[in-house]
C-alpha cells in the first residue's frame, strides 16, 4: 500500500506527491505561541545563521492519542505530577550486541561501491524545489521566489575534482538532503572515502565558519553504532560536516522495496540502534531527527548516520530539525532524550505498518482493529503506546529502559514462531510456586505464587534489605520496620519489602496489617507517582483479598510501564481468572507459558480456565507443557487425572488414554499417584461399555477388560492405603479396594 499525500490525497513517490508536488520534507521546528504540533501539514522554515527563525507555517487538525489509563495524582491534588528525570544510563547489555539480540538471524547486506551511487545528472526534481522562506514551489534551479522575492539555489556548488580543506577531493553528489547537497569525497591524506554533508548555506564566509565552529563538539562523538565524524570544513558560504562513508542500505530503502517489514526484523533494527542513543544522551546530546533514512544496515549490523541535526540538550540557541510524523509533540521547543525515544517508537511503527503517519496519525497510532499486526502482538502494541505517548513523562525515560522492554517484546514474538526463549528478568524473580499438592494446584490462582520484585541494588538500603530477606518471615517483620524508620524517604526498598512481606504473609501482624500496607504504599506513591512497583503490590494485595477485577486495573498500569515483562501478564491472567473472566485470562497465560515454560503457574492457570470452560482436551495440553525437569512436573501430571475425574461425563477415549499415561509416569513417586490410578481404573470400569478401546492397547499397564480393570483398581487402592498414616484414611482406601475387586467364590 503506497503512502498518500497529506495535502491532496495523491500518491507519494520518493517522498514527493505526484499530483501536487509537495514533499514530506525535513523542516525546522520552532517555538510558537500555539504550542506543539497540531496537525498534518509539513513545516517549513528558513533559519538564519544565529538560529532564529524567519518564517513558519503551522500544521493543524491532528488526532492526538491518549492512553486510556488513570491520570496520576498526588494526594488529593488533581494536578499532574512531572517525572523527575534520572541520569541516563550508559551501559549496554551484551545480549543485544548482535543484531536481533541473538534471537534471530538476518542476512548480511553487501557494502556497495560508493562510485556506483553517484548521481549522473545531479538535479533537484521540480516537485522538490520550494522556496526556503515561504515554501512556495519554484520552477527554476536558481533565482528569486516570485511569491516573496527570496533567493534560492538548487545547483550543486561542488563539482567532481574540487578539493575541500586541502585534502577532500569531491567525487560527485550522492543525494539532495534537508540542508542541501550531500557529496562523496576522497580523503587524499588518509586514503579513505568520506561523505560531506552541508551544515548551513549562509550569506558570507564568516557565517559559514561560525556555523562550523559551533558544531565541532560532534568530533568527540565516538561509538561503534554511530557514523564517525572526521572533520568540519567551510568552503565559501557553505559549511560541511565530514563523516565516515558507510556502505550497505538504509532501513528506509528496505521498507520502500519490501513494504512493511517482518515484526522481528524491524524490532532488530531499532533494538540494534538503541545503544547509539544511550551513548548520545549520556553525552548530553539529542539526535532530534531520527527516522528510517538514518539507519544503515551493513556487515550484519546497523549504524546511525547523518549527524547534521544533533544538538546539545537544553541549548537555547541551537537549531531544531525534525520530520513530521516522527517528531515528538514537544520537539519544536525543547527536544530532550525522551523526544528521541519517541522518534524510535514512531520509526518502528512505520516499519511494520501502512498508516497515514504524517497526516491523520501525526501523534497517534492505528487501533488493533485496524492493524492485524497490533492485534496479534499485544505487548508490541503496548510498547508502541508507551514509546509514542503524547506526554513525555509517560514514555520510556532512557534508551536502556526502552531496549530492555523491546528485547522482551522481541523474545515473545520469536518464541511464538520458533519455540520458548526464556531469560532472566532484571526486575522480577521467577514465580514462587515450588511445592504444592494437586488439590492446591487446581483450586485456583495462588497470589503468593506470583513472581516477586528484585531488589534494586542502587537503593541506599539495598545491602541491609538483602540481608533481612534471608531471614524467616517472623524475623523479617521487625527488621524491615526498623529500616523504614531509619531511612525514611531516603530509601524505597525497606518500604517496598515491608509491604510485600505483609501482603504475602496475611498471618503476620493481622491487627495492623492492612493499615501498615496502605500507609507504606501511599507514602511511596506520593514520593514518586511514576514508580510502578506500588501499583504491582496493590494489585497483589487485592488478589489476596479475592478482588480480581480491581486488581486487574492495577496490573494494567504495570503492563503499560513494562510491556516486555512476563510477570505483569501473568498477574493479569490471575486477576481475570479470579474475576471469573476465563476467556480473558487464557491469552495471558498462553503467552507467558509459550515464552518461558518454567512459569508453571501459567500452565496451571490455562488448565484451570480451559477446564472451567469445558475444554478438557485443551486443559490437558496446558498441563503437558510443564517442563519434564521441573519440580512440579509430577504433581501437574497427576492434576491431569484429577481434572478428568472431576468431569467424567466429558471424557472420551483419547482423554482417558492421556490421563492414564500422565498418571502412570507419576506412579514411581507413590503417594497420591496410587490413589489417582485406582480412581482412574474405577472410572474406566464405569465407562468400559461406552468407550471403544483398541484390543491391544493397555490401560495403566493392564488389559482394558472388566476383570483386569478391577484387579488394577484393587491393587492401587491397597498401595494407597499402605502409604497413608491416618487410620481413617487407611480404612477408606481399603474399603474401596474391597468394593472394586473381582467377585470370587472364596
Amino acid at each position: 500500500m503506497s503512502e498518500l499525500c497529506s495535502h491532496c490525497g495523491g500518491a507519494v513517490v520518493e517522498d514527493v506527491c505526484e499530483d501536487c508536488g509537495r514533499p514530506a520534507r525535513r523542516a525546522v521546528l520552532v517555538k510558537a505561541s500555539t504550542g506543539g504540533f497540531d496537525g498534518a501539514d509539513a513545516l517549513s522554515v528558513a533559519t538564519t545563521p544565529t538560529g532564529r527563525t524567519a518564517n513558519t507555517s503551522r500544521i493543524t487538525n491532528s488526532t492526538r492519542f491518549t492512553v486510556n489509563y488513570p491520570s496520576r495524582t498526588v494526594g488529593n491534588q488533581a494536578t499532574k505530577p512531572t517525572r523527575r528525570r534520572a541520569d541516563v544510563s550508559t551501559h549496554t547489555s551484551t545480549r543485544r550486541n548482535a543484531l536481533g539480540g541473538g534471537l534471530i538471524s538476518l542476512p548480511d547486506l553487501p557494502s556497495l561501491d560508493p562510485l556506483k551511487l553517484l548521481m549522473t545528472a545531479p538535479e533537484v526534481p521540480l516537485a522538490k524545489r520550494r522556496c526556503p522562506k515561504c515554501d512556495k514551489q519554484v520552477n527554476r534551479t536558481k533565482g528569486f521566489c516570485p511569491a516573496c522575492g527570496s533567493a534560492y539555489d538548487f545547483v550543486p556548488h561542488l563539482q567532481a575534482g574540487d578539493v575541500i580543506a586541502g585534502k577532500y577531493e569531491i567525487k560527485g553528489t550522492l543525494a539532495f538532503g534537508g540542508l542541501g547537497w550531500i557529496y562523496l569525497g576522497w580523503d587524499q591524506v588518509l586514503t579513505r572515502w568520506v561523505v560531506l554533508k552541508g551544515l548551513l548555506n549562509a550569506n558570507d564566509e564568516a557565517s559559514a565558519a561560525a556555523a562550523v565552529a559551533e558544531r565541532r563538539y560532534l568530533a568527540a562523538v565516538k561509538h561503534a553504532k554511530i557514523v564517525g565524524i572526521y572533520d568540519f570544513a567551510s568552503h565559501g558560504t557553505e559549511g560541511f560536516i565530514v563523516m565516515e562513508y558507510v556502505g550497505g542500505v538504509t532501513v528506509h530503502s528496505l521498507r520502500k522495496q519490501r513494504g512493511p517489514l517482518p515484526v522481528a526484523e524491524a524490532i532488530a533494527y531499532v533494538l540494534g540502534i538503541l545503544p547509539a542513543f544511550a551513548y548520545l544522551h549520556a553525552q548530553g546530546l539529542v539526535y532530534c531527527d531520527f527516522k528510517p533514512d538514518n539507519v544503515m544496515v551493513e556487515a550484519g549490523d546497523v549504524k546511525l548516520i547523518d549527524m547534521g541535526a544533533v544538538r546539545k540538550i537544553g541549548d537555547p540557541n541551537g537549531d531544531i530539525y525534525a520530520t513530521v510524523g516522527f517528531a515528538a509533540p514537544e520537539a519544536d521547543t525543547d527536544p530532550v532524550a525522551v523526544s528521541d525515544l519517541y522518534t524510535l517508537g514512531r520509526t518502528l511503527a512505520m516499519l511494520i505498518m501502512d498508516f497515514r503517519f504524517s497526516s491523520d496519525c501525526v501523534h497517534s497510532l492505528p487501533s488493533a482493529d485496524e492493524q492485524p499486526v497490533l492485534a496479534a502482538h499485544e505487548s508490541l502494541y503496548r510498547f508502541l503506546l508507551r514509546a509514542t505517548h503524547i506526554d513525555p513523562d509517560e514514555r520510556f525515560q532512557s534508551a536502556d529502559e526502552m531496549a530492555d522492554q523491546l528485547f522482551g517484546v522481541l523474545r515473545e514474538i520469536v518464541a511464538l514462531e520458533s519455540g520458548p526463549k526464556p531469560a532472566d528478568s532484571k526486575v522480577f524473580t521467577a514465580d514462587h510456586l515450588l511445592k504444592a499438592d494437586v488439590e492446591t494446584l487446581l483450586k485456583g490462582p495462588q497470589p503468593a505464587s506470583l513472581p516477586g520484585l528484585r531488589v534494586n541494588l542502587q537503593d541506599r538500603a539495598a545491602n541491609e534489605v538483602v540481608r533481612v530477606l534471608g531471614l524467616q518471615a517472623e524475623q523479617q517483620l521487625p527488621e524491615l520496620q526498623a529500616l523504614v524508620e531509619r531511612y525514611g524517604n531516603s530509601a524505597v526498598e525497606p518500604r517496598l519489602r515491608l509491604a510485600e512481606l505483609l501482603i504475602r504473609n496475611p498471618d503476620l501482624a493481622p491487627e495492623t496489617r492492612d493499615t501498615q500496607i496502605d500507609a507504606v504504599l501511599a507514602l511511596m506513591e506520593a514520593a514518586d507517582p511514576f514508580d510502578w512497583r506500588p501499583q504491582w503490590l496493590r494489585g497483589l494485595w487485592l488478589l489476596t483479598e479475592g478482588q480480581g477485577a480491581p486488581a486487574k486495573d492495577r496490573f494494567e498500569r504495570v503492563y503499560f510501564e513494562m510491556p516486555g515483562e512476563l510477570a505483569p501478564r501473568l498477574a493479569m491472567g490471575f486477576a481475570a481468572e479470579l474475576a471469573g473472566q476465563f476467556e480473558q485470562a487464557l491469552p495471558y497465560y498462553d503467552r507467558v507459558g509459550r515464552v518461558d515454560p518454567a512459569h508453571v503457574t501459567a500452565h496451571l492457570g490455562a488448565a484451570r480456565c480451559q477446564a472451567r470452560l469445558g475444554r478438557l482436551d485443551e486443559a490437558v495440553l496446558a498441563l503437558q507443557r510443564v517442563p519434564s525437569n521441573h519440580v512440579l512436573r509430577t504433581p501437574c501430571q497427576l492434576a491431569i487425572g484429577e481434572l478428568l475425574l472431576a468431569q467424567p461425563d466429558r471424557i472420551d477415549t483419547a482423554l482417558l488414554r492421556q490421563a492414564a499415561t500422565a498418571v502412570q509416569t507419576a506412579l514411581p513417586e507413590g503417594g497420591v499417584a496410587h490413589q489417582l490410578a485406582g480412581r482412574l481404573y474405577a472410572l474406566a470400569l464405569n465407562l468400559a461399555r461406552q468407550l471403544t478401546w483398541p484390543a491391544d492397547d493397555l490401560f495403566l499397564g493392564r488389559q482394558f477388560q472388566e476383570n483386569s480393570l478391577r484387579l488394577g483398581a484393587e491393587e492401587q487402592f491397597r498401595k494407597a492405603a499402605r502409604e497413608v498414616s491416618d487410620a481413617g484414611q487407611r480404612q477408606h482406601w481399603v474399603g474401596l479396594a474391597n468394593r472394586v475387586r473381582p467377585v470370587t467364590l472364596f
